[in-house]
């Protein structure tokens, strides 16, 4: 199993991830606040059904393969790196929206809300990048099986994952109606959010293939 020291670095890495403005949260965020806080809820359960794709994807041997093979690391790469290009340039550009400012989107049934939370998270290229960039770096064979050793960091990036995503959904109200009170600070986030993700894509188009 992953050693505990480890597992804590791992877990802070997690909450990095998830603290980063992506799909997820815009879509979390937008639905709680058209729809209601139980919408949101059941959208996040249909992103956490996205996480065990990708959890289960990185157990099975992919993060392996695309390490392994140079024109499969390059092509996610730079395909992850273009999409954060592209949500950084929709949070800078001219016009662009904070997806803490409230807007209106069609209410959806519970079925529709799981399936559209577990298609924007199998979609998002943070996630696959997270597990494909952060997962070989914890998992040694002289800790044991590197399937379970997969297994176990999987559901810690969950639990991080459900626990902040959760409180972005039953706040999101509430948030978004401090920030339309405070204009200012609702281009400053809006800002702010645009350069991470510029930065995060300038890292990654950066990262050099692990080998060995």
């Amino acid at each position: 199993m992953v050693p505990l020291n480890d597992l804590l670095l791992f877990a802070g890495a997690a909450l990095l991830m998830v603290l980063t403005p992506g799909p997820n949260m815009v879509y979390l965020i937008s639905r709680s606040i058209c729809q209601g806080r139980k919408a949101g809820v059941i959208s996040l359960l249909g992103v956490i059904a996205g996480f065990l794709v990708h959890m289960l994807a990185a157990a099975a041997g992919l993060t392996a393969l695309f390490l392994a093979v140079p024109l499969a690391y390059e092509v996610l790469k730079w395909a992850g790196a273009a999409y954060l290009l592209y949500l950084a340039w929709q949070a800078l550009k001219p016009g662009a929206r904070s997806p803490f400012e409230a807007r209106e989107l069609p209410a959806d049934s519970a079925s529709r809300l799981l399936l559209m939370g577990f298609m924007t998270n199998v979609l998002n290229p943070k996630i696959a990048v997270f597990y494909l960039s952060i997962f070989p770096q914890f998992v040694s064979p002289a800790h044991g099986s590197l399937f379970w050793q997969s297994i176990q960091l999987g559901c810690t990036q969950i639990m991080v994952s459900f626990a902040v995503n959760l409180v972005i959904a039953l706040s999101a109200a509430t948030l978004a109606a401090w920030f339309a009170r405070r204009p200012a600070w609702l281009r400053l986030q809006r800002q702010v959010m645009g350069c991470v993700l510029a930065g995060l894509a300038v890292r990654l188009a950066s990262e050099q293939r692990k080998v060995g």
